[in-house]
């Protein structure tokens, strides 16, 4: 069975291990590149690396190596309102607990500042300093991040804090449209791009660490040719400040008509976020449906990337289900990788962060669904350089 053939596969070093790490990665066709080499994405999401303590993000980190990971995922987060209270913060940022559970201990990256009446960016110890802490750590461990510069939700804050700024109820649209959300958003753009990381010296666009900048995760503006006016700006002007990296949306991009932003010029690569129960899906409609974003990757001859998608724990198939869907994305070569949603960590507290609602989360604990991640990553790297060493033959005179 398949389960079995994929847990008999041996956990292999990071596969960027491989490949240089002081490289940009790149796209050809339908593959992400690095130095001219296929990079297969086998990667995690976390939300919390960019709020967690300095231990809970070298620990996700470091599972994510133990797993055979190659890449990253996560968002710039919290976004609150002002400091005094006269913005006010659209979530619960002063929440106890653990930060898995969105206990930010008052991190913040983006605020309120009444004393200026806009927007502006916490560069301290309990703001950016942790984003500096998470690229250089991760770039020790030769992972590549792929960086959301904002969540579409509220739970941090993201988008829904930005318009609220400005007395907006309109979840939608207002972000999206109005020229000082706009404003805003380029703004906090280029103080990212241009940061410069203390700890590597290097500028973030000049950090070949990050893989590539998102837009937005999942940012839902409504109607659609709003969104896709505005993709279209945003992505260019991120491509005007950093020639440097890839750029994408970040959409979910699963209803039809799918991947409709793949004909944006300035967008590299094209993503969806796949759940199947949300959808109706069975488990072999999920994996046909993959196989349709693959060609819709061939079509457009951009790489196109399945970076969030999760199957609840509790369901008895879903050992098999991930290991179906992970052998259908290594052995298509339209596909250019996949990212679980969600790889979470000890805590502080000592223990892993149990979701009793989604069930999605995944543990480095030695269960089915850990074994299956970690023996896929494996059999990623291997079924690629197979069959990158099968073309370089026939294309031999």
């Amino acid at each position: 069975m398949l389960v079995f053939a994929l847990l008999s596969v041996p956990a292999a070093v990071c596969a960027a291990d491989n490949l240089s790490s002081a490289s940009f990665i790149k796209t050809s066709g339908t593959e992400f590149t690095v130095d001219g080499r296929p990079f297969f994405v086998t990667g995690v999401n976390n939300h919390y690396v960019t709020f967690g303590s300095q231990d809970e993000v070298i620990r996700v980190l470091d599972d994510a190596v133990a797993m055979g990971a190659n890449a990253v995922r996560t968002f710039l987060q919290p976004v609150i309102g002002s400091l005094d209270g006269s913005k006010s913060t659209i979530w619960d940022w002063r929440l106890q607990g653990e930060a898995s559970n969105l206990a930010v201990k008052g991190t913040y990256l983006l605020y309120w500042d009444p004393s200026q009446n806009r927007m502006a960016v916490n560069d301290g110890a309990d703001g950016m300093q942790k984003v500096d802490f998470l690229i250089a750590e991760a770039g020790k461990r030769h992972l590549r991040l792929i960086i959301a510069f904002l969540d579409f939700w509220a739970y941090t804050g993201g988008a829904q804090q930005m318009r609220a700024w400005y007395g907006s109820q309109d979840e939608s649209t207002f972000f999206f449209d109005d020229p000082r959300t706009k404003r805003d958003y380029r703004a906090w753009v280029r103080h990212v791009v241009q940061r410069v990381n203390p700890l590597t010296g290097l500028a973030y666009r000049d950090d070949p660490t990050i893989m590539a900048w998102e837009l937005m995760n999942e940012g839902n503006a409504q109607p659609e040719a709003l969104r896709s006016a505005w993709t279209g700006e945003m992505s260019a002007y991120v491509k005007s400040l950093d020639s440097n990296h890839l750029v994408s949306s970040g959409n979910a991009n699963i209803l039809d008509p799918k991947l409709t932003d793949l004909t944006i010029p300035t967008l590299d690569f094209g993503t969806w976020h796949g759940y199947p129960l949300y959808y109706n899906l069975t488990v072999q409609q999920f994996n046909d449906m993959i196989t349709e974003f693959c060609r819709l990757a061939a079509r457009a001859k951009k790489p196109v990337l399945l970076e969030e998608f999760g199957y609840a724990r509790s369901n008895r198939d879903s050992a098999k289900a991930y290991a179906m869907w992970l052998d259908t994305l290594t052995r298509d070569p339209s596909c250019a990788g996949w990212m679980v949603w969600l790889l979470v960590s000890r805590q502080d507290s000592g223990r892993y962060p149990v979701d009793e609602h989604a069930q999605f989360d995944v543990h480095h604990d030695g269960s089915a669904i850990w074994n299956i991640l970690q023996a896929a990553t494996a059999r990623a790297t291997q079924t690629r350089e197979t069959h990158r060493a099968s073309e370089t033959v026939q294309e031999a005179p």
